[in-house]
């Protein structure tokens, strides 16, 4: 993750001092959503270095990651002074990482950012690694850049704002990580449960194993040209499932719509790289007990095929898919070209196991 910090905290007013102190920003500004607003910007609004800065907030929901809010950001930005000396601080999941730090990223040619995650999903996932953007033209993701926060300072007490659905959103992006690399804890984090009083110093040890994950293949491959390309297991068709309920009027959690494209692409992997059968039902198993059902009929898969050919990392181009696939955990066939006809075959498996 080049020179990205990535700090676990119990301490995060210290944290947020040290950095700021090591930037010197000529001028602060927060980014909220209305919900970290609310539940998350009051454990750092007392910050004696915060008490000028100025906030801006978009509304909650991942349709509001939109080239008009990015616009309203520049907009704040811009009519406040920022410069390249100023400094953007993302509070929120990763809605608020991506979209700030895009707008980080192009406002005045990039000026500094840090990133605090109030999700778990932007935990281990979309506040790390420098891939920002917005959604745009009704597809997942398709206007961005590669732009590295300067920090992410990620505290476990955030976790207590959010309800089991988003915990369980970000949990989907560590399963895959613990599907991708031999975890040391990988049983403990199949066995973790999202109950009322979860063990948040459990669960802090597996998250610290998901971001050692991601921050291994970022740090082989920052601008996602090979190796990195792993760490979109699930993706490929959790993306298509995204886009598709996003056009239905229908949006779904980012991370439930990757665990439900594991669900497609581990049934691809069993049928191509004979990733085993024992393990794939294992899997799908807990998904469909953590995750419930996503309906869809077969009239929908030649849509669903469609926003697949437009995910941005099927870079082969004349319409090959080409998806990373599980031979056996920990271990990833990078660059496997799947045809339609065996995608269409995962959509049956799927809805056949979902009983639809």
């Amino acid at each position: 993750m080049g020179t990205q910090k990535i700090i676990i905290t119990d301490h995060l007013h210290e944290c947020l001092t040290e950095e700021i102190e090591l930037l010197k920003p000529d001028k602060i500004f927060i980014l909220t959503d209305s919900n970290t607003h609310e539940a998350c910007y009051p454990l750092i609004k007392d910050h004696p270095l915060l008490g000028e800065a100025n906030i801006s907030t978009i509304p909650a929901g991942d349709e509001n990651k939109s080239i008009q809010s990015l616009m309203f950001v520049w907009k704040s930005l811009s009519s406040f002074g920022a410069s390249r000396k100023s400094l953007l601080i993302n509070i929120g999941g990763g809605m608020i990482s991506d979209l700030g730090a895009f707008a980080a990223a192009t406002f005045k040619r990039g000026m500094r950012c840090i990133n605090i995650p109030t999700t778990l999903l932007s935990m281990v996932d979309a506040s790390l690694g420098g891939k920002t953007g917005i959604n745009f033209n009704g597809l997942k993701n398709e206007v961005g850049a590669f732009y590295e926060a300067n920090a992410v300072l990620i505290n476990m007490q955030f976790l207590k704002t959010l309800d089991k659905q988003n915990n369980l959103s970000g949990y989907a992006e560590m399963l895959k990580h613990g599907l991708i690399f031999d975890v040391p804890n990988y049983q403990e984090l199949l066995n973790f449960r999202f109950e009322k009083n979860a063990d948040l110093n459990k669960l802090g040890i597996l998250v610290q194993e998901s971001i050692d994950v991601k921050k291994y293949y970022v740090n082989k491959d920052p601008h996602e040209q090979g190796v990195r390309k792993i760490l979109n297991l699930g993706h490929t068709i959790g993306h298509a499932f995204e886009s598709f309920a996003m056009h239905s009027k229908k949006p779904i959690l980012h991370g439930y719509a990757v665990a439900w494209g594991l669900i497609c692409e581990l049934y691809i992997a069993h049928r191509q790289c004979n990733f085993p059968k024992e393990e794939l039902k294992k899997l799908i198993d807990l998904i469909k007990d953590r995750y419930g059902i996503f309906e869809f009929t077969c009239k929908s898969y030649d849509k669903l095929y469609e926003y697949i050919l437009h995910d941005k990392k099927n870079t082969k181009g004349s319409g090959i898919i080409s998806i990373p696939l599980l031979k056996e955990r920990g271990v990833v066939s990078l660059d496997e070209t799947v045809d339609k006809d065996l995608i269409y075959e995962s959509f049956d498996f799927f809805r056949d196991f979902m009983g639809i």
